[in-house]
């Protein structure tokens, strides 16, 4: 039997979201439409709205639905003049200069927070920032559902999340801006969204994000998170008894409850996750966007990791839906495989 240690890359779709989707299938109208289908998907898509917002504490902002966070990014970064660090996602990198300080716990120092993007929380280390208030800009997407937060508690003008790392569909997100911010549409046409993205709604989409938002809000509440990083904990003490020289990137700082990023100086990430592929556990060896490059991680490289150690890295991001039973059958495969890699390399 499989099992999926990879959270952090995407999610299992929840059974709520696929019925709200189902749901939204068997709706005719366009929210655009005056008619009575028309108010009815209007109806439903304000509701899915509000329903985010409630979730994200973002009472009063403006929640503009998107296809992802990388769009939403792009919505506020495309041509200003803002400042990141090497530890962002790549969404966020592609727009911005990358010239704010990291620490080896991978906290970010910020300056200028007025014309900083800064993550809540990294998909890689896990690593939780402390964001500075006035921040322009945050990717929220890694701790949306993981860690209680509120948008409109952070101090930051632009949020972006994606509802596929919640157990929503993919290709459904959000930007959320602080009432009266005004960006340029970077998609144009009959001025759906408040004018910032035009284009007939992903309703379908939308409704299951909002299911997810959800779901997610009430885990929180729940308390499954604080029995998540009980797991990560203990998962951690295994692997780290079994390989004293290894590193658990971030431990200094706070992190998602879920996430490990561990380092074997010399030992290949992707083979380790090859290795745990054939013995039937998903993880990662860093972030799902950079798949398929080979070369050492430039949030691990930001914290001072020299590249033999930053290519040792594996992602273990796991999820409420892992019991203990789960959690000790992958270590004991993790520790079987370091043995065999110490036995032939001394």
């Amino acid at each position: 039997m499989r099992e999926y240690l990879d959270w952090n890359a995407t999610t299992p779709l929840r059974p709520e979201v696929k019925a709200a989707m189902i749901e939204a299938m068997e709706m005719a109208g366009n929210p655009s439409s005056v008619h009575s289908e028309g108010r009815a998907a209007k109806m439903a898509l304000e509701r899915a709205r509000e329903q985010v917002a409630v979730a994200l504490g973002a009472e009063g902002a403006d929640v503009i639905f998107t296809s992802g966070a990388t769009e939403a990014a792009a919505m506020v970064l495309a041509g200003q003049e803002i400042s990141c660090a090497p530890v962002e996602h790549s969404a966020v990198k592609a727009w911005c200069a990358e010239d704010l300080a990291v620490d080896g716990n991978g906290l970010v120092a910020v300056p200028e927070p007025a014309r900083a993007s800064l993550q809540l929380a990294n998909n890689e280390t896990g690593v939780i920032q402390t964001l500075p208030e006035g921040l322009a800009s945050s990717d929220l997407t890694q701790a949306f559902g993981k860690i209680p937060f509120a948008f409109n508690w952070l101090g930051i003008t632009a949020g972006f999340v994606s509802a596929h790392k919640l157990g929503g569909p993919k290709g459904i997100g959000a930007l959320i801006l602080k009432k009266g911010t005004e960006i340029d549409a970077r998609m144009r046409g009959g001025g759906q969204e408040q004018g910032r993205r035009g284009g007939t709604e992903n309703l379908i989409g939308i409704l299951g994000f909002a299911a997810a938002a959800g779901a997610a809000q009430r885990d929180l509440e729940a308390g499954l998170w604080d029995e998540v990083e009980a797991r990560r904990d203990a998962l951690e003490a295994r692997m780290l008894a079994a390989a004293p020289d290894a590193i658990i990137a971030g431990k200094g700082a706070r992190r998602l409850p879920n996430t490990t990023c561990i380092l074997t100086s010399g030992w290949k990430g992707e083979t380790q996750v090859m290795q745990m592929d054939l013995a039937g556990f998903a993880v990662s060896a860093g972030s799902a966007c950079s798949s398929g490059k080979i070369r050492a991680s430039g949030t691990l490289q930001a914290m001072g990791f020299d590249d033999s150690t930053a290519q040792s890295a594996i992602r273990v991001s796991i999820s409420p839906a892992l019991g203990d039973d789960q959690i000790n059958r992958f270590a004991d495969a993790w520790e079987t495989a370091y043995s065999r890699w110490r036995g032939r390399n001394g």
